[in-house]
């Protein structure tokens, strides 16, 4: 059940004044998943203490943890006008270069605590065993596929980047996925049917499914064995992968460090190819 529907069946339990926030909740839950206590006491008339004692009336430990629980929730029903609104009223009259970046480094620390290290050594350990692997990212996440598919492509022979151009396409490409491989799917709110229905699909084939994802709620989290999170967040209509890259780049340094025996001479090789075909540019040394 969420948030919404906990509120809607608890209303007629709720004071006079807890009701009046329960109203404001549900007219207006983009707004209110964004306002300190103290503020939402403020816009429906009530004193911030009654703010805390609603959240304890539903059931958690604090009024940070509704406030999250319903960020949580709108990253996956808000329209792209409703997120350029919502991020207006976070940002207001704040430089927006520091606004972003602060919620950016804030991310990348909630990720470092709640990440599970357990689901994180067992997914590296078989991705690094792995026959095949495949990749599936849309949208948003589509850069983050293409990231962690063209440096997995540097260790491994057999990294397939499935393209979701439509939805035959994603099964025709993973037409032959099994038992030795490994499927990561990547998605964030809102998420992507289309690569739920391939983990999905992977998982019904035996493949070891990892997610890479935002939370353990997330559809695609129900379809993985192994569930990678990372805190993301909506600046105005842009999606904020920056934790969820940082989690890339540990996956791909810790899966390089368990296939060490040949990565020296996989880059050894690479190196004399990229000289000899002039693939890089140096820097120009200045004076």
């Amino acid at each position: 059940m969420d948030i919404l529907a906990r509120i809607q069946e608890n209303t007629k339990d709720f004071s006079k004044g807890q009701k009046r926030i329960a109203a404001f909740i549900l007219e207006s839950y983009d707004k209110a998943a964004f306002m300190t206590a103290s503020r939402l006491g403020k816009q429906v008339g009530v004193s911030e203490s009654t703010v805390v004692r609603f959240a304890a009336e539903l059931g958690f430990e604090g009024y940070p943890s509704m406030q999250q629980e319903l960020q949580k929730m709108i990253r996956s029903r808000l329209t792209s006008v409703q997120r350029i609104a919502v991020a207006r009223d976070r940002i207001g009259s704040q430089d927006v270069l520091d606004s972003v970046l602060q919620q950016d480094m804030e991310k990348i620390r909630q990720t470092l605590e709640e990440v599970d290290r357990e689901s994180f050594d067992k997914a590296t350990d078989a991705i690094a065993g792995a026959r095949k692997i495949y990749i599936v990212g849309v949208r948003s996440s589509q850069a983050l596929a293409a990231f962690l598919h063209f440096y997995l492509s540097l260790i491994f022979d057999g990294v397939v980047l499935v393209s979701a151009n439509s939805a035959s396409e994603v099964f025709e490409r993973l037409f032959w996925v099994g038992p030795e491989d490994v499927v990561l799917g990547i998605s964030f709110p809102r998420y992507s049917t289309r690569t739920v229905e391939a983990m999905k699909f992977a998982r019904d084939r035996g493949a070891t499914t990892v997610a890479i994802t935002d939370s353990e709620a997330s559809p695609l989290a129900r379809e993985s064995k192994y569930t990678l999170t990372a805190r993301s967040d909506m600046a105005s209509f842009v999606d904020s992968l920056v934790a969820p890259l940082s989690l890339v780049n540990a996956l791909l340094v810790e899966v390089s460090r368990k296939k060490d025996d040949n990565l020296g001479k996989t880059f050894q090789s690479l190196e004399k190819i990229w000289e000899d075909y002039g693939v890089y540019q140096k820097a120009v040394e200045t004076e």
